[in-house]
């Protein structure tokens, strides 16, 4: 616990992240006065916790804004006078002003390895591309995203077959325990601040469901990485047969991940139960075995598909052939009439 008197914070949060965060800083006795948060986007599909329901329960005045509001929210800010300002996972920037109403920092919680996966949805883009830790980085806020130094940060590891719910409930975890071990020296004015080499990282955009299309041209690694990185509650990674759209929602990768230089780890080339010599396509391909659906990819590596659907039909190895019309189909990345 801080010591008395409370340390004052106006916490900007969203998302599980935003609820975990909160909880740290009322544990910790910091005085909320206010929590901003944000409506939830039309047609998302809502899986996380309710920062507005947190409020409720706790007896915190929370503002809900589309982030139109920020720039009236200056003087409401000066007027509470805050130590520190957060940011969990809150969606908008926030501009200047507001952080300078914080008289010891304005901090966010962002969900990678800074300098790494600066910008949007840093764990989706961490699996995709096939990273074997990411974490939680708190660091001070400036005009620039995810640009300000580093207070700290906790890795976590990727496993080959984790999806990116897997590896966000670590992150989550990782967040907190930034936050608890971080709030005392920030509420002290002892925190350390290290500055951020941007050089040795990268920013990202957001994703959309259009981004979920499988690429044919890619090797069992990339395409397994694409599956996990987007498995629901993401919206999935897919293609179609003929006119028919594929899902492919849970694929499993049988060993460690490939080298730097692509070259498979022993074992990784090998699946369980694979499917005899006789029955591999030569190209791209999916198909069953009677016992197990797989995917057949450029390069000539196998992928077992441990989940799929056709137009939101669930498909197993045993009704494989009755849904796709063969035991053995080639996808398209486009609908064919």
């Amino acid at each position: 616990m801080l010591s008395r008197p409370p340390m004052r914070a106006v916490a900007f949060a969203y998302h599980n992240v935003g609820v975990r965060c909160l909880s740290v800083l009322l544990a910790q006795g910091v005085d909320v006065p206010l929590v901003v948060t944000h409506r939830d986007a039309p047609g998302e599909n809502i899986w996380f916790g309710s920062v507005a329901a947190l409020c409720r329960r706790a007896g915190i005045e929370c503002l809900i804004t589309d982030g139109a509001e920020h720039a009236g929210l200056t003087a409401t800010l000066r007027a509470l006078a805050p130590h520190c300002l957060f940011s969990f996972y809150y969606r908008h920037m926030l501009p200047v002003p507001l952080l300078q109403t914080a008289s010891a920092g304005a901090f966010n919680m962002h969900g990678s390895l800074l300098p790494k996966y600066r910008g949007r949805v840093p764990v989706n883009w961490a699996v995709l591309h096939g990273e074997a830790e990411t974490g939680a980085t708190l660091h001070e806020m400036a005009a620039r995203p995810d640009a300000g130094a580093i207070i700290d940060q906790q890795a976590v590891p990727i496993l080959p077959n984790d999806t990116a719910l897997d590896v966000f409930a670590k992150v989550t975890v990782a967040a907190e325990m930034v936050l608890c071990r971080s709030l005392p020296a920030i509420a002290s004015g002892s925190a350390r601040r290290l500055p951020q080499d941007l050089a040795r990282g990268s920013y990202f955009g957001g994703r959309t469901p259009e981004d979920g299309r499988i690429d044919w041209s890619q090797d069992a690694w990339q395409i397994h990485n694409l599956v996990r990185a987007v498995a629901p509650p993401y919206p999935g990674a897919f293609a179609f047969v003929g006119a028919r759209r594929l899902r492919i929602l849970r694929t499993w990768w049988p060993g460690s991940p490939p080298d730097a230089a692509g070259a498979p780890a022993p074992g990784a080339a090998r699946a369980p139960a694979q499917p005899a010599a006789t029955a591999l396509p030569s190209a791209p391909a999916l198909f069953s075995d009677g016992t197990s659906a797989w995917l057949r990819c450029a390069g000539g590596g196998l992928l077992q598909v441990v989940e799929m659907e056709i137009d939101g039909t669930p498909v197993t190895a045993e009704n494989f052939a009755g849904l796709l019309g063969g035991p053995l189909v080639t996808p398209n990345q486009q609908p064919q009439k």
